[in-house]
């Protein structure tokens, strides 16, 4: 069952969340339903939304993820929102990052300069051979507000390459701290408010991404975590995977399937791999709920996406879609045992 103030249509919109009336709301859900607060839950559910913000899920906002059917990212929260009220008496907790830039950041096109002066155009690729040619070179005004140079450009160029990462890419100015791109999506933001209220759970934020010299689409580690004299830049969120692989069951949602979901599920499964492979086996991806960046006629990284998330099943990790029951995904058949309204 859905509560009356869901409607899907206004998944692509920005609204103010009407945060005492869904608090009543959640408080006649939780007495009507006799659904028990999350602390008492014997068998543990997270649940974590990768970057559920404007900037990538609204359309004509910077980043929307509209991957190929143009508008992916708004299909995939509607689905979202529908998956969280249905299973509110099932999730423990609700974990949300929030990517979060200020203007001068290495992935910018500000940071960067040409021989003449000019900067590189959004979604511009920048090689390493042309970092080390000369070709983009550290703007000199950022060079001096920011103390940083073209030996660090380079060394964060060989870095990803020898990484395996994706080479340094320059974005549209995005998840601006202070702007409404960074916001969660409104109709998401209430949903997890009222799943909050409900279970009496506090939903969990995640900052990623303010450090200016490097990219952090996964949560957990940022894309270069050294500078060239080996100076830690960003330290790994230790943390946060203590928490998750502490649950009994982690799903996982969210944006963009090809970057900051991929590269968290692809952390996550280092650490994993680490300590025991079968942990792997309490990971559900929610496929209906992410999709990759696609920019028409200019990238297209759904192959990426789609390798990426073959390998995390052949390491065991579950791919599920919202269509199936949380209680028939394979091996939740017999956990989940609370009534759900």
């Amino acid at each position: 069952m859905l509560p009356p103030h869901f409607h899907p249509h206004r998944v692509s919109e920005i609204y103010r969340v009407d945060y005492e009336r869904r608090a009543r709301d959640a408080r006649d859900w939780r007495e009507r339903f006799n659904v028990a607060p999350s602390a008492s839950d014997a068998y543990r559910v997270g649940l974590l939304l990768v970057d559920v913000q404007n900037t990538f899920c609204i359309p004509e906002f910077e980043l929307f993820v509209g991957g190929r059917s143009g508008m992916a990212a708004v299909e995939d929260n509607a689905r979202l929102c529908r998956f969280l009220y249905e299973n509110l008496a099932s999730i423990t907790s609700v974990h949300a990052t929030l990517d979060t830039h200020t203007a001068m950041q290495i992935f910018h096109s500000g940071f960067l300069v040409d021989d003449s002066g000019k900067h590189p155009a959004p979604m511009t690729a920048i090689l390493l051979a042309d970092v080390e040619s000369g070709r983009w070179r550290v703007n000199p005004r950022v060079s001096d507000a920011l103390g940083v140079d073209q030996d660090y450009l380079i060394h964060y160029c060989r870095s990803l390459s020898r990484d395996g990462s994706y080479s340094l890419m320059v974005w549209p100015y995005h998840a601006m701290l202070g702007g409404v791109g960074h916001a969660l999506v409104s109709a998401i933001e209430e949903a997890v408010f009222f799943h909050g209220m409900v279970r009496s759970s506090q939903t969990h934020f995640e900052i990623k991404g303010m450090n200016p010299l490097t990219e952090n689409y996964s949560v957990l580690r940022p894309e270069v975590r050294e500078d060239a004299h080996g100076s830690e830049l960003v330290k790994p969120n230790d943390a946060l995977i203590e928490t998750l692989l502490a649950y009994d069951v982690l799903i996982v949602a969210g944006q963009a399937k090809s970057h900051c979901v991929a590269w968290t599920v692809a952390d996550l499964l280092k650490e994993i791999r680490n300590r025991d492979p079968e942990l792997a086996r309490k990971i559900y991806l929610l496929e209906d709920c992410t999709s990759p960046v696609v920019a028409p006629g200019v990238v297209d990284f759904t192959d990426q996406a789609e390798a990426a998330y073959r390998e995390f099943e052949a390491a065991g990790m579950h791919l599920v879609c919202t269509s199936e029951p949380l209680e028939s995904w394979d091996g939740l058949e017999t956990a989940l045992v609370k009534e759900r309204p």
